[in-house]
């Protein structure tokens, strides 16, 4: 069975990979049945030929995971189309943090709402009344 799938080269705690097609029972860093592009997960750069790569899949070849990720997310060109996660993490105590905050602005939301149906009811009682 034919795998699409990457293949580490770079020094030591600097990655770069291959993507290759490979027969699944090789090792990793074997010999491949051909090289469709590459990339670097440090600097999000990334090349890699689409065509060749979809036309592999369809002959039967199973991309792994993280091929697969790449192959959904890459332009036709065969850059990468990286978008950075917008959502900034927070320790526990800042969590707590905004959602007391945000518990407090729905409440007060909510006692800002009431007394504007209050109101809103009152002088038509009172109009109601008059009348």
């Amino acid at each position: 069975m034919l795998k699409i799938r990457l293949k580490r080269m770079g020094a030591k705690k600097n990655p770069s990979y291959r993507i290759i097609v490979i027969n699944s029972t090789t090792k990793r860093e074997g010999r491949p049945v051909q090289e469709l592009g590459y990339y670097n997960p440090k600097t999000k750069v990334m090349k890699l030929d689409k065509v060749s790569t979809l036309d592999w899949v369809k002959k039967g070849a199973q991309p792994t995971e993280t091929v697969a990720y790449l192959i959904k997310n890459c332009n036709d060109d065969g850059t990468l189309n990286y978008v950075k996660k917008e959502t900034v993490k927070l320790s526990k105590k800042a969590q707590a943090k905004a959602q007391a905050e945000a518990e407090a602005k729905a409440a007060a939301e909510a006692e800002a709402k009431a007394a504007a149906e209050a109101g809103e009811e009152a002088p038509a009682e009172g109009a109601a009344t008059e009348a």
